[in-house]
This record gives C-alpha cells, sequence and structure tokens, in this order.
C-alpha cells in the first residue's frame, strides 16, 4: 500500500519566475500612480515586469524573460518612462543585446 502522491499526483503552481500564462493584464489597463504607491517596492517591480514583458517579447521572443529581468534592476520610474514610451524600449532593448552579446563573447574567449 504505497501512500498517495508519490512520484505522480497535481503538479505544484507555477513559479512566478517565467512568462505568465494567460490571462494577462491587459495593456489598455494602465498602471495607475494610485496602484503603484499601494505597492511594496516588490510587487511594484511585477506590476511593471508583467507590463513590460509582453512588449519585449514581441521582438525578442526567446530573450524577453532576460532582458525583462535586465531592465527591472532600473528605478521604477525609468521603467514606467519605457512603458509609455517605445523608442525608449526600444533602445533599452538594444543596449541589453549588447549587453548579453559582450558577455556572452567573454564567456566564450
Amino acid at each position: 500500500n504505497a501512500p498517495p502522491n508519490q512520484g505522480g499526483g497535481p503538479t505544484p503552481p507555477q513559479p512566478s519566475g517565467g512568462a505568465p500564462p494567460a490571462p494577462q493584464p491587459s495593456a489598455s489597463e494602465q498602471l495607475t500612480p494610485a496602484a503603484l504607491a499601494s505597492a511594496s517596492p516588490e510587487m511594484q517591480k511585477n506590476m511593471i515586469g508583467e507590463r513590460l514583458y509582453p512588449l519585449i517579447h514581441q521582438t525578442q521572443p526567446e530573450l524577453a524573460g532576460k532582458i525583462t529581468g535586465m531592465l527591472l534592476e532600473m528605478d521604477n520610474s525609468e521603467l514606467l518612462h519605457l512603458l509609455e514610451s517605445p523608442e525608449a524600449l526600444g533602445a533599452k532593448i538594444h543596449e541589453a543585446l549588447q549587453v548579453l552579446e559582450a558577455h556572452n563573447a567573454a564567456a566564450n574567449n
């Protein structure tokens, strides 16, 4: 008589590291200053990251998670600017790709 749930059983909930499965917050749902102000700094990063990821995924699907993580090192005020400015976001994505390429080149030498 083996105890239940050994080896099989229900899968544990997904950790919030990778891409969140649907439903995603709609892009039209604005990140209001009030919503951000009432959230902890960690939650603010989460909320911003959830908005940034799909935008980055459109141009860099393979690296979207990594680039999102890199950009989340920035100040929240800068991140909010990126959400409002596709040009600024594009420039930051380009910067992140250059950093990754340089890192990969250094790792291969």
